[in-house]
This record gives C-alpha cells, sequence and structure tokens, in this order.
C-alpha cells in the first residue's frame, strides 16, 4: 500500500506489470496457454499498472483484484479511464478462473486486441509516473 506519493512504489508496480506484458506477448498461441493463463496475465498487468497511476496520485489503494473499484477509485481524481472499462471482462480471470477451467461455449479472447490495450493502460501509466518524478 501506498501514502501520499509514493512514486518508487510505483515504480515497482510498473515493473511487474511490465513482466506480465512480455509474458502476454509470449503466450499468442492459444493451443499452448489456455485462456485462464492469459486473461489472468492481461488482469494482473492493468490491476499493476491502475494500482501504479493511484500511488503516483497519493492514493492509498485497497487490497483488492477487483479492477472496477480501481478504475472507480481513479475516476475520483478525474482521471478519464472510459478507454480502460473494456478490461473488466478480464476481472473474472483474478480469483474466480484461476483455479476453475472456461467451459466451451466461451467467447475465445482476442489476445492481440488485450495486449494492446492493456500496453496502453501501461505506457499511461508509465509516462504519467515518470512525469511525476521528472517534476
Amino acid at each position: 500500500m501506498c501514502s501520499m506519493k509514493d512514486l518508487k512504489l510505483a515504480r515497482a508496480l510498473l515493473q511487474a506489470a511490465y513482466r506480465d506484458l512480455k509474458a502476454l506477448n509470449a503466450m499468442l498461441d492459444s493451443s499452448v496457454f489456455a485462456e485462464e493463463i492469459f486473461g489472468f496475465h492481461v488482469q494482473q498487468a492493468a490491476e499493476k499498472s491502475i494500482k501504479a497511476w493511484l500511488c503516483a496520485l497519493g492514493d492509498v489503494f485497497p487490497y483488492t483484484h477487483d479492477l472496477n473499484i480501481l478504475l472507480t477509485r481513479l475516476e475520483g481524481f478525474e482521471c478519464d479511464v472510459g478507454a480502460f472499462r473494456e478490461l473488466l471482462l478480464f476481472n473474472p480471470f483474478a480469483v474466480e478462473l484461476r483455479y476453475e477451467v472456461l467451459t466451451g461455449d466461451t467467447e475465445p479472447i482476442n489476445r492481440t486486441e488485450a495486449i494492446a490495450l492493456v500496453k496502453v493502460l501501461y505506457q499511461q501509466v508509465n509516462e504519467f509516473v515518470t512525469n511525476q518524478i521528472g517534476a
């Protein structure tokens, strides 16, 4: 948890998110990496990026994996998070699907689009944190 502007923790969270992003880029082949594994890393990269953003803003974020709660907190800081609401589709991968298997009637994840969206989030937060460090 961070209090005040904790840019050191924000950078550490971004480094962890970057590792998830690197893993996602290696998981494009759905015959090798199950949807649950891929979805989990999308959720994790998003969660860590959002928490880094909150840290850089000086928020004490709650212990949660719920991206909706975290995005709503960002909105409280008047951050425009509308483009990242699509990431809420990955909330179930944080906990529920970690230990379950998706049924065959589930729509496959568009992996390229998921990576692109979480990468935009990561880059936006990285730029924000970098600007905070330089300020």
